[in-house]
């Protein structure tokens, strides 16, 4: 099973991820390590990305999550993947992929950002990002990032089976 935590920037994903794959003894990726300087400089102006600027940080993400499908490994990955299309992109034709939308409040989402001043995220992108969001289809297991990050991992665990 490969577990892909989605959502806007300050929700939670690297959180989340960070302890579910601790937990339960899986690697865990970040998917903003794949971005590339060029767009991570375009975030940090306050430029909101392009999805040309986006497809080859996608493939390397999805290339990640073909090397542990291929190993028959499991993993966690956080990953904004905002749209459908780049969730599409993210599982081709991968099986076991399962997407978990963290879900949050714009207000939630810039008191989370403005706590994180070392991030490369310019907090001025909010609003960019919330325009793009495609909520997940019934499809995935939603979850309010509200809650606890213990609730949280809870659940996907309890929901997912692991």
């Amino acid at each position: 099973m490969i577990i892909v935590l989605v959502g806007a920037s300050g929700a939670g994903k690297s959180t989340v991820g960070e302890r579910l794959a601790a937990d339960l003894g899986w690697p865990f990726h970040e998917g903003d390590s794949y971005h590339s300087a060029a767009s991570v400089a375009k975030m940090q102006r306050g430029v909101p990305l392009t999805d040309d600027d986006r497809r080859p940080w996608l493939e390397q993400v999805h290339t990640v999550m073909q090397r542990h499908a291929d190993r028959r490994e499991n993993a966690v990955v956080a990953c904004s993947a905002l749209k459908q299309r780049y969730r599409e992109v993210l599982r081709q034709d991968l099986r076991g992929v399962r997407f978990v939308y963290l879900a949050a409040s714009r207000e939630l989402l810039a008191a989370r950002l403005a706590a994180r001043p070392d991030h490369f995220f310019n907090p001025a992108l909010l609003d960019s990002q919330l325009a793009a969001l495609e909520v997940p289809s019934e499809a995935a297991l939603t979850i309010d990032a509200a809650e606890p990050i213990d609730a949280i991992v809870g659940r996907i665990r309890r929901e997912l089976g692991i």
